[in-house]
Parts: C-alpha cells; sequence; structure tokens
C-alpha cells in the first residue's frame, strides 16, 4: 500500500524562494507521516502568471537551482513537482533561452527520466494558447522537440518507473494540465500513454485558476476520460491568486484523486491550502483510503468564495488594510462595501456618500443604513458645490483666436453627468484614500463594463474592480447571498436590492420617478454576453438571425420575452446596434483604462479577452437580414 501525499500549496507568482521553503516543509511532513511520495503543483517553484518575467535568464537559472534543493530532499520519499526546465544550447522560435514546462520526478536524490525520453524530465506536449494562456509565448512543448529530432511525439512520451526502497513499483502516467484536456488536440497524450503502456496511476499536475462551473466540468470530463481507460489518476492544483496585470486570479485548488472507473475519491478542500494522504493498492489499482467529496456548491457560493478569497489575498500581497468606498445607496457598491467587510476589520473601511442636488433623500439613507449595518466609517462629501464652481469657471471661459474672441464652451447635461462622475472619484475619493492610508475601489459591474456606461477617471476608477466580472443578475444574486449566507442579517438594504438602479446625475435619472438606467439587465446581460462570453462569440449577425428565427431567448439564455421589449424588428435592431457601437467602439478604450479585475467568469475583460480598438463592424450577412426583416419580408 502507497500513502501519496497530495500538496495543495498556496503558489507565490514570482517568488521560487518562498515556494520553495513551503515546498521543504511539506516534504519534511509527509516524510513524518510515513508518505511514500508527494506530488506538488504545475510550475510549483516559480508559479505560473509571472508575464515576461519568463525572459530573465537569471530568474530562470534561480528556479533551477532551487529545483536542484528539492532534488536534494527527496531522500527517502519521491517527490513530483512541477518547474521551468532549460536546455543548453538550444533557443526558442524568438531566439531566447530554451524553456520547458516541466514534471520533474525526484527520489533518494536522483532525477527519474520518462523511459523514452532524452531528457531526466517529462516535458509538457500541449501548450495552452487561448483565454488568459500564453504557455507558447514562453515554451516549447514536446511535439516541437520530436519534430525538430525528425521523431514523433509517441518516440518520447513514455511513463517513469519508480522504484520503492522495498521493492514495490509503480509505473506513473505523467501529465501536466492540458495534456489531459486534449479533445481539441490531434494528439492525445493521455489516451496515448494509458493504451500504449500498463499504467498503474496517472499524475497531473496543474496550475489552473477558478471559473465558475470549472471544477464540476474537470471531474465530469476528466473523471469520464478515466473512466475509458480505466487508469486511476491524481491531480493536484494549486491555490492563492496569480495575474497577468490586468486580471487577478483566485486558483481552487480543489486536488482529487480518481478512481479507475472515474468516480472521484478524494476532494481538497477549495480556496485553502492541504496536505491530502491517500492511500493507494498499487496491485490493484485502488485507492483504500476513506472516500472524501466535498458538498457540491451553488453558483453564487462558488462566486462569493473566488471573490472573498481573492480579495483578501489580493490585499494581503500589496501590504493593504484600509479602503474607501463611495456608497450611493446602489445594489453596486452595496455588494462591494459588504464585501470588503468581509475580509476587513469595519473600522479599516469608510464609506463616503457624494451627492449633488439630483441624488434623493431615499438613496442617502440607504446608504447611512448600509454603513450602519456594517458598522462601518462613514461620511458625507457633496459635490454641488464643485459642479457649480465647474459652470461659473467654464460660463467665463471665453475661447480666442489671435485675441479675437471665437466662442464658449458650453456644458450640456451630459457633461455635467460625467463632471460628477470624477469629481466624486478622482478628486473626492483620492483625497479620501490619501488621508485614511488606503486605496478607493471601483464598484463596475460587467454589464456597465461592456457597454462604457462608466465615466472615464471617474466611476470607473480604483485600485481593483471587485466585481466587475458580475454580471448585473449575478449581482443581486450576490447581495442576497451575503445577506442570507455570509452576514445572516440583512447588511445590504432591502431598498438597495429593490430601487431601480439608477446613476443620478441629472433631472433625468430620478429614482423616485423610476428613471434608472437605459439598461433592461434582464434582457441585456444576456445580450451582451453572448458578445463576450460565448466560446463561439456571437455577433450581431448571430443576434438578428436569432431573433429572425424566434429563437434569441434560447441561444443567450434570457429569462424574459424579447419581443415584449420591442414593438418591431425596426426598435430591436436599433437598440442592438446602439449597443454595438458601443461594445465594439468606444467602449474597448474605456475597458483598456480600467482597473484590474477580480476574474471569475468563463471571459472576462483585460487580457482574457483581447481587444483592438477598431470602429464597430457589421458582417454582409447582418445587413442584408436587417433590409430584409426591416422591409417586413
Amino acid at each position: 500500500m502507497l500513502k501519496i501525499a497530495l500538496a495543495q500549496l498556496d503558489i507565490h507568482a514570482g517568488d521560487p524562494r518562498f515556494n520553495t521553503a513551503a515546498m521543504k516543509k511539506a516534504i519534511s511532513k509527509a516524510k513524518q507521516q510515513g508518505c511514500d511520495m508527494i506530488i506538488f503543483p504545475e510550475l510549483s517553484i516559480p508559479g505560473y502568471f509571472i508575464g515576461d518575467v519568463w525572459d530573465q535568464p537569471d530568474f530562470i537559472d534561480d528556479c533551477v537551482r532551487f529545483g536542484e534543493e528539492i532534488q536534494a530532499a527527496s531522500e527517502g520519499i519521491t517527490v513530483v513537482y512541477g518547474n521551468v526546465a532549460k536546455e543548453p544550447g538550444r533557443v526558442n522560435l524568438d531566439g531566447r533561452t530554451r524553456k520547458y514546462n516541466a514534471m520533474f520526478i525526484a527520489s533518494d536524490g536522483k532525477l527519474l527520466s520518462p523511459e523514452r525520453s532524452p531528457y531526466p524530465f517529462y516535458i509538457k506536449t500541449l501548450l495552452p494558447n487561448y483565454r488568459e494562456f500564453s504557455d507558447i509565448r514562453y515554451f516549447t512543448s514536446l511535439m516541437e522537440v520530436a519534430q525538430e529530432r525528425r521523431a514523433f511525439p509517441e518516440d518520447f512520451l513514455s511513463p517513469v518507473h519508480i522504484a520503492f526502497a522495498d521493492g514495490r513499483k509503480l509505473c506513473v502516467g505523467p501529465l501536466i494540465c492540458e495534456d489531459s484536456w486534449d479533445d481539441n488536440y490531434p494528439f492525445k497524450p493521455m489516451s496515448y500513454l494509458g493504451n500504449t503502456y500498463d499504467i498503474d496511476l496517472f499524475v497531473n499536475i496543474s496550475s489552473s485558476p477558478f471559473t465558475q462551473g470549472k471544477t464540476e466540468r474537470r471531474h465530469r470530463l476528466f473523471g469520464k476520460a478515466i473512466g475509458e481507460i480505466g487508469k486511476p489518476a491524481v491531480y493536484v492544483n494549486c491555490t492563492g491568486i496569480q495575474n497577468n496585470g490586468k486580471n487577478v486570479y483566485t486558483f481552487d485548488g480543489s486536488s482529487s484523486a480518481y478512481d479507475k472507473d472515474g468516480r472521484l475519491h478524494y476532494e481538497c478542500a477549495a480556496f485553502g491550502e492541504e496536505l491530502a494522504i491517500v492511500e493507494y493498492d498499487e496491485q490493484n489499482h485502488v485507492f483504500t483510503s476513506p472516500v472524501h467529496v466535498n458538498e457540491q456548491r451553488g453558483s453564487t457560493a462558488d462566486i462569493y468564495a473566488s471573490l472573498h478569497y481573492g480579495l483578501k489575498s489580493f490585499m494581503g500581497s500589496l501590504g493593504l488594510d484600509h479602503v474607501v468606498i463611495g456608497v450611493s445607496g446602489g445594489i453596486d457598491s452595496a455588494v462591494n462595501a459588504a464585501l470588503y467587510a468581509t475580509v476587513l476589520p469595519p473600522e479599516h473601511i469608510l464609506l463616503v456618500n457624494m451627492p449633488s442636488c439630483y441624488n434623493s433623500e431615499m438613496t442617502k439613507g440607504l446608504a447611512k443604513e448600509l454603513a450602519d449595518n456594517l458598522g462601518c466609517l462613514y461620511t458625507v462629501i457633496p459635490v454641488q458645490d464643485s459642479l457649480e464652481l465647474t459652470r461659473r469657471q467654464f460660463s467665463d471661459a471665453v475661447l480666442y483666436k489671435n485675441d479675437v474672441e471665437s466662442g464658449r464652451l458650453e456644458l450640456t447635461s451630459f457633461i455635467e453627468e460625467n463632471i460628477q462622475a470624477r469629481d466624486r472619484s478622482s478628486r473626492i475619493l483620492a483625497a479620501a484614500a490619501a488621508a485614511f492610508g488606503g486605496v478607493f475601489t471601483c464598484n463596475a459591474n460587467k454589464a456597465e463594463s461592456s457597454v462604457g456606461y462608466a465615466t472615464l477617471y471617474g466611476d470607473s476608477a480604483g485600485f481593483l474592480a471587485a466585481t466587475a466580472d458580475l454580471w448585473k443578475h449575478q449581482v443581486y444574486d450576490l447581495a442576497r447571498y451575503l445577506n442570507d449566507e455570509v452576514f445572516k442579517r440583512e447588511v445590504i438594504p432591502r431598498g438597495s436590492i429593490d430601487i431601480v438602479p439608477s446613476a443620478e446625475l441629472s433631472s433625468n435619472q430620478d429614482i423616485t420617478k423610476g428613471q434608472g438606467d437605459p439598461l433592461v439587465y434582464p434582457y441585456h446581460d444576456y445580450l451582451f454576453a453572448a458578445f463576450i462570453e460565448r466560446w463561439q462569440r456571437a455577433t450581431p449577425e448571430s443576434i438578428l438571425q436569432w431573433y429572425a428565427d424566434g429563437t434569441l431567448e434560447e441561444h443567450i439564455g434570457c429569462p424574459i420575452k424579447v419581443r415584449d421589449l420591442f414593438p418591431d424588428a425596426a426598435s430591436f435592431i436599433a437598440d442592438l446596434e446602439k449597443w454595438w457601437r458601443l461594445i465594439a467602439g468606444f467602449a474597448v478604450a474605456k475597458r483598456i483604462q480600467c482597473p484590474p479585475i477580480l476574474s471569475v467568469s468563463r471571459r472576462s475583460f483585460g487580457n482574457d479577452l483581447r481587444e483592438s480598438q477598431l470602429k464597430p463592424y457589421y458582417t454582409t450577412r447582418y445587413l442584408e437580414l436587417k433590409e430584409k426583416l426591416l422591409q417586413g419580408r
């Protein structure tokens, strides 16, 4: 019977010294508990999302040296770990140092090679190059190595044979993350290993960030693949947070062991470090330790767990412990305030209400009620005086050309809305954060970010946008979850959940008259999601075709009847084009300048969805279909 330790660690990206020290502690603990083997995540020494630090040869050399320390620590135990490997005398296609994303297996101070490989490590075969992943930018794959050597990948892809001190043996099928998610690749490492060799146990080391529903999908798809091959497997993932500059990703771990029929045998707790020990009968290929599977949570619970963990970890990593939040009485700022209150003491949170003449007594009262419910510090700093000052300054500002008066600049109602929004963030919140010894937040949601319904350098500013990857309906769901499940009392006032969302920046946005945002969230949330999050992203052509077919609600998951919102095709098309011009137009420029966000969805803005600033485009088929619908044909 083998005792195998799954070392689910909080990996600090870009800090191999910290990671190596943590790994050594885990190895020592595993030895004390009589483990035969300990398995660490992918790239557990350097971390995964470190950007172009991968282009620093000195950093790579440091990681290699720390890898040698882990190798030396393998006396009396087999250690499986992820690290960057380099090959002297070879370069990547870009001319830089040749690097591999590699799995090392060390036993009694020596590295064990896959049986047919010329390298003392296993090289990741499939390199993801989609969404936030850019492995091809930095690493050389086993496929390329085979091509260089005029061989087939099958010539190098092979198991690792481990011989333990007492004579027991284990044939391990090595896999690194993507190597098991091979449905869309012509070469399938896991299937090849399982069908070619008498594998005792697959070992997959991963660095896989959390996205909503991903763990359940992995259990289902990975379990299905294991069941088809009939070989058991262990999967070890990291926890912690890592970022690519614009997106902050949480890593939930959820490391697991699977029986040979694909059923889940053991699952580590999400979002926490754990040294899980499973017992494995290598003769009969079965796990004999007690079954442990986590209770499945709902989608909102998953979102909360990721946001809470990410927020706490991100602030901790930056050494931040004070935050200023602009609160309007609306749902977005209320949810953000409640989220921060789950990770900081209330006296470290300052809520600031910044009313003008357009803010209702209702919303001002809700902002105060929120602060009282949370026990946070609270203040009111009006923006009306600064708006009046700006009006006077512009009324006195005369335009001249060669000393001849050439006109004046007029402030429209729309311009004055943006003046207020910028004054609140760029002046008041920024100054309050400096005085309070902290930072101020961005309270954006994903629907508003999609169409740029936020003021540049105003309410789109802040050090982090914690809820910017949530659609408006998810913000409401999270508000109810925070009240019911987290605080178990009403901290977010019911009124903030029930009122019509409104910016309250002009007389045309009177919340007491039901004058709210121009977005119909129960429809536009799902329309925008189709443009952004679908794997095969929709365009106006797709949307218009589904509308014409009467299947739009089915395709985008909209919970309301679209034809009830729009009396005819002309009004539907006008609305569609209005928002498309913004989504594919100026809103891109705004998003590029927005703060980093906590990413939880299948596709978030930032470096997950890479955007160029282009003019909005309509396909030829769209223009033909539009003409046909408008003519009633």
